[in-house]
């Protein structure tokens, strides 16, 4: 797994089908969106990428991690559930309290 997530990085996964992201990376996004979006509507197509671009560990480790992250956030906006040292309105690149959240730099 790659580390260093740059913002030209991010910019890409904008439109990640056009960009010039490695293929599996394209395909992990594709899973991310259509899990967010349209999990009913996973079709052969996608199956056929994803299952060309992971093994089937791999593809349940990265389906168990979209899945959790897309829960997790669901749970915590239903709660108003805030890090500490954060109030309303905060995000992570503009914490109210001034600096980054605990453990990042």
């Amino acid at each position: 797994m790659r580390t260093g997530l740059t913002e030209a990085t991010i910019q890409k996964m904008h439109d990640y089908e056009a960009s010039d992201l490695p293929e599996r990376e394209k395909t992990a996004l594709a899973l991310a969106d259509r899990l967010a979006f349209d999990h009913r509507g996973l079709d052969a197509a996608l199956v056929a990428r994803l299952r060309t671009a992971f093994t089937e560990e791999e593809l349940v480790d990265l389906g168990m991690s979209i899945a959790f992250l897309l829960g997790w956030g669901r749970f915590i906006e239903a709660f108003g559930i805030l890090p500490e040292g954060w109030q309303e309105g905060a995000t992570p690149w503009n914490p109210v309290s001034g600096g980054p959240p605990t453990g990042q730099s």
